[in-house]
């Protein structure tokens, strides 16, 4: 036995003077020798602990056979073989693993291993040994034991697990979330390795609380979790940081066209129906997303930007995602200051309606118009509506302008032919006001409109109320005789349940659909034609909207389009010209456009740098796409010529002249840009601070020549 080998070594060691004693005294060693024997043996075999040894090769030499039935054959395998360290409870700092200690002949002082038994059950071990020195002083292998502490340390793994795990979703808290981003951070930052965290929080996650009750509020958190696990995989860790808000860690990862694209998956989950306790519920999400090392390279200023842009999209109207960006912090202020001016543009009568035609495709005529509020600005000028009603969204004054809206809106249109009808926008905090009804009633009577004639257009959201409110409201709606149409139709998840229950006249295709349904490979004329197809089955009407090419037209037309709005026949326009238009008859709009679709030009006027060969150019940016931009300041550049557009922030764009006049010239992108979640647009990548540093005190000192020319465009400072 391994007991009696223990001994064996110290038995040869015994000299002379051993042999000198009387035999009462070997008798009593030996006696010593059985008792320590025969007490190692019973604890073997009562289970309290273990004994193993390995040969000089590391080798198992010996396993107590308590250990199982599998011990035998064992033998001769290495030891690591058998037993494994914990691989969710690494080493303590300064602790060597155990395949270091074994390789370097270390001594084992009670690690924590992992054994697994015949019938799969796993155990865990206190591992102790020491290396074993032959006489001649050469390595002779291990000899140790072990005992069984599966219950302290599961016990112990578990209140560990406990303080870093959220109880309610079993996410990470923000406990393990802080320790795991600094971790992260410290790691990755002397490399210039990148790293993204998205914050998100719940859209009327109150509302169901408050309706539904806490329990309610616990599963649909519960629920909420699943989804992202779902959404998120094995790509980055999830925590719950407290009550409604979540935090993602991305380590690797800063292409921001999937970021943009994972934002807007987990925007979409989310926000699918719930079913709580037999009832309905729909939320919704917002998603801040900040990449280290280029929004911070700290913590703490990495969660300051992720909730910067957090904020932004949550402002910009809900449902959004938003990239940090330096100018949030001055968007931020300038909100406040709109929402200042917002509160009195109606006592200024700075807010007006416009209208524009929906046509009828088979003759071009005019069979309704939508209203759509502008707001000009006395000093500031005109302000898209995607800026100021969000702003109106936030701070109420929704509901204010949605009553004028409504009211102004049947007044204009009381004379207009019978046939004509009126399309009023309606936010989802209008709908869900106590008084909405009346106020509807109220604009009828008022005016004098005959209610069929009132189109009110609703989104999905309208449906984050409880399903009885919601129905009720319907119903008295339709109890008034209006018509009901669900705006940006095929947009979300949830738009079909909808139709089983909602009694909408009405479906409009949302303008997303319409941008690329004439270019090739693209599936947006199959779902255009699905939408179709599915209204003409439920006996609803159909607008396009977005229409905007004759490319475009003919396709919406071959799918069946009986309705569309769009620049190419007209845009929104004041009361005014329709009056005058609708008094001499002409209810025609003939389509004037170009003849194919090409990808939106923002016109911009904008300073960005151009490097070539070295050298920096300074220029202006006037139009810019996904796919390429208009540039002024820069002449005698070849077509053909390969440059570097410098946008700003990092973001450096390799392109190519396709075009050149003068001091002008037109870029294409080597690789197209992605959306920033706010209508704009933005490069996949960047270059890393440091390296952009380096980049810059490398072209500073470089004595390279121009190629090209620099002529100053007006609002551009020269190069002093």
């Amino acid at each position: 036995m391994l007991v009696r080998g223990l001994f064996k070594g110290r038995e040869r060691q015994e000299g002379g003077a051993a042999a000198k004693t009387a035999t009462a005294v070997k008798r009593g060693t030996g006696l010593a020798t059985e008792n320590c024997a025969q007490l190692l043996s019973e604890i073997e075999q009562a289970g309290i602990a273990w004994f193993w040894a390995t040969d000089e090769a590391g080798g198992i030499s010996y396993l107590s056979p308590t250990i199982g039935e599998r011990a035998p054959s064992w033998l001769g395998k290495p030891l690591t073989a058998v037993i494994e360290a914990d691989p969710d409870d690494p080493p303590e700092d300064g602790a060597r693993p155990l395949t270091f200690l074994l390789s370097s002949h270390g001594r084992i002082d009670e690690m924590i291993v992992r054994f697994s038994e015949s019938d799969g059950k796993v155990r865990w071990w206190a591992l102790s040994g020491q290396p074993h020195w032959q006489s001649d002083g050469s390595f002779g292998g291990y000899r140790g034991m072990a005992r069984d502490v599966t219950a302290q340390y599961t016990r112990r793994r578990d209140d560990s697990r406990a303080a870093e795990f959220d109880s309610l979703t079993r996410l990470f808290n923000r406990h393990r979330m802080t320790q795991r981003l600094d971790s992260i951070l410290s790691a990755f930052r002397p490399a210039g390795r990148c790293c993204s965290i998205l914050m998100l929080d719940l859209d009327k996650f109150k509302h169901v609380n408050d309706t539904l009750g806490h329990p309610a509020g616990d599963e649909l958190l519960r629920q909420v979790a699943d989804r992202l696990r779902k959404a998120i995989g094995d790509r980055g860790d999830i925590g719950r940081l407290g009550g409604d808000e979540f935090q993602v860690i991305l380590p690797d990862v800063d292409d921001r066209g999937r970021l943009g694209e994972l934002a807007s998956r987990i925007i979409q989950s989310v926000s699918q129906p719930y079913s709580l306790e037999g009832k309905r519920a729909v939320i919704g999400t917002s998603v801040g997303i900040a990449v280290a090392p280029h929004d911070g390279d700290t913590r703490e200023v990495l969660v300051a930007s992720a909730d910067l842009a957090l904020y932004a999209a949550k402002n910009g109207g809900r449902g959004q995602f938003r990239f940090f960006s330096s100018e949030l912090k001055d968007e931020a202020q300038e909100r406040t200051l709109l929402a200042n001016d917002l509160r009195e543009a109606l006592s200024r009568d700075e807010l007006e309606l416009h209208y524009q035609p929906v046509i009828r495709i088979a003759d071009n005529v005019v069979v309704g118009f939508e209203a759509l509020m502008r707001w000009n600005h006395p000093e500031r000028g005109p302000i898209a509506p995607s800026v100021f009603i969000p702003i109106a969204e936030e701070t109420n004054l929704v509901v204010a302008l949605g009553e004028w809206a409504l009211r102004k809106a049947c007044s204009d249109a009381v004379n207009w032919p019978e046939d004509v009808r009126l399309a009023v926008n309606v936010s989802p905090v209008q709908f869900a006001m106590p008084g909405f009804v009346t106020t509807v009633a109220a604009a009828l009577s008022g005016s004098g409109m005959a209610a069929a004639r009132l189109e009110l257009e609703l989104t999905e959201t309208v449906f984050m109320r409880d399903s009885e409110t919601v129905d009720m409201t319907f119903a008295a709606l339709k109890g008034l005789g209006v018509r009901l149409a669900l705006d940006d139709f095929g947009t979300g998840y949830s738009s079909l349940s909808y139709l089983r229950s909602a009694p909408f006249d009405k479906l409009k295709v949302d303008r997303s659909f319409v941008e690329n349904c004439a270019a090739r490979d693209q599936n947006s004329a199959k779902i255009i034609s699905a939408i179709l197809g599915l209204a003409d089955a439920l006996g609803m009407e159909t607008t396009v909207e977005g229409v905007e090419a004759f490319d475009q037209l003919e396709v919406v037309r071959e799918k069946g389009a009986r309705l569309l709005q769009g620049h190419l026949f007209a845009q929104a326009m004041p009361i005014a010209d329709v009056e005058a238009r609708l008094a001499s008859g002409a209810l025609c709009f003939e389509p004037q456009g170009p003849v194919r679709h090409r990808p939106e030009r923002r016109t911009v006027f904008r300073r960005v740098g151009i490097i070539h060969e070295d050298y920096r150019y300074e220029a202006v940016m006037r139009d810019l796409s996904r796919t390429g931009a208009r540039i002024d300041g820069l002449a005698g550049v070849p077509v053909g010529t390969i440059l570097v557009v410098d946008l700003g922030g990092g973001q450096l764009v390799v392109s190519t002249v396709v075009r050149a006049s003068d001091a002008q010239i037109g870029v294409e992108f080597e690789t197209p840009l992605t959306s920033d979640g706010a209508g704009g647009l933005c490069t996949r990548w960047r270059v890393s601070p440091l390296r952009l540093a380096a980049a810059t005190a490398a072209a500073s000192s470089s004595r390279a020549t121009p190629q090209f020319v620099e002529v100053a465009v007006p609002g551009m400072r020269e190069r002093g």
